[in-house]
């Protein structure tokens, strides 16, 4: 099935970019109830899959073994962008695991956060491996190797136990077969998944609705992730960023990724939501995930106003002048006879 169009974006009029992708919608017997595109496109879940790869350290221990806080779990399922708040729980967590950030496999970065890269250079910072936004994965998972008492310097390499598991509870969480998820390494050294959208989704709506996962221990760790990254959605990526703005709304779950995929699951509706922008963009984030939760009528309306609010599609110049506007193009699509 081929792409759809999802956002065009205009200048004086004119059309000067289109955004294709793919989007899945499952309901809670893993059925496809809404789609555009084609739902099971497969896709690499990048940091999307970052909650997933929490679970196995929480189910076996880990928080009270730390004694973790809330804001510490959230970091681990997090993209942060380095704020000082990210930097103060990242090195909480360090201390409490007592492992340094010279552990960590992810590269030295500076702060993706503009004004706290800006900040940090100015205090003639160095770049920092706990500034990666992936090092509270990082530290969550060197943290579990740690208590399981396995190797610590092949943490990120595709057979070590811990990722073994991770591989094992990805599969589990999207009701496919582990042989079925394609391998790949990210950005920050791990092991990364490819699998269907309509997989994913399924994965994300067992992290709204935990009471689909028969497995206790596996269901008591996704409460406590999910509860943790709603309670404090900026941990979860950061000031503006579409997960932290819909993670705000108690209802949802949301975690996006690198290369335009994100996934989001609403808890009443029951139901998980997965898209995949094909060039690779994450500027449409919020203009679709507005579409979505408009299409279907989501109750909550100061969810979508928050997210026109931090998001307008009006497009400005670098002086701030209105000179385009985005507008969704795509409209869902009822399987639910047919899928």
């Amino acid at each position: 099935m081929e792409s759809a169009l999802l956002v065009k974006e205009y200048r004086a009029g004119e059309m000067e970019c289109a955004h294709y992708g793919h989007i899945s919608i499952t309901d809670e017997y893993g059925k496809v109830v809404y789609s555009v595109g084609n739902p099971h496109f497969r896709a690499f879940t990048r940091s999307s899959a970052k909650p997933f790869q929490a679970i196995p350290g929480i189910r076996a221990g880990i928080a009270s073994h730390y004694g973790l806080s809330a804001q510490e779990i959230a970091i681990m399922a997090s993209s942060h962008r380095s704020e000082p708040a990210h930097i103060q729980v990242l090195e909480q967590l360090s201390a409490k695991i007592g492992l340094g950030e010279e552990c960590l496999v992810c590269a030295a970065s500076y702060p993706l956060n503009e004004e706290s890269r800006n900040e940090w250079l100015r205090g003639q910072g160095e770049k920092r491996r706990i500034l990666h936004n992936c090092s509270g994965k990082h530290l969550g998972i060197l943290g579990y190797s740690q208590m399981k008492k396995v190797d610590l310097g092949s943490y990120a390499e595709r057979e070590h136990p811990v990722q073994r598991e991770i591989l094992e509870t990805m599969a589990y969480m999207a009701g496919i077969e582990k042989d079925e998820i394609q391998l790949g390494t990210d950005g920050c050294g791990f092991p990364v998944f490819s699998l269907p959208l309509s997989a994913l989704s399924n994965a994300y709506l067992k992290l709204a609705c935990p009471d689909l996962i028969e497995d206790a221990s596996t269901r008591s760790a996704v409460e406590t992730i999910t509860a943790a990254m709603n309670e404090f959605p900026l941990m979860v990526g950061g000031t503006h960023r579409v997960d932290s703005v819909l993670l705000e709304d108690d209802n949802i779950v949301a975690k996006g990724g690198f290369k335009g995929v994100f996934g989001f699951a609403l808890k009443k509706e029951r139901l998980g939501i997965t898209f995949k922008i094909l060039d690779g963009s994450e500027e449409e984030w919020a203009w679709i995930a507005q579409s979505i939760l408009e299409q279907i009528g989501y109750a909550n309306q100061a969810t979508i106003a928050r997210l026109r609010e931090v998001y307008p599609p009006d497009i400005r110049n670098d002086a701030g002048i209105i000179v385009g506007r985005a507008e969704s193009e795509f409209v869902l699509q009822s399987t639910k006879k047919s899928v």
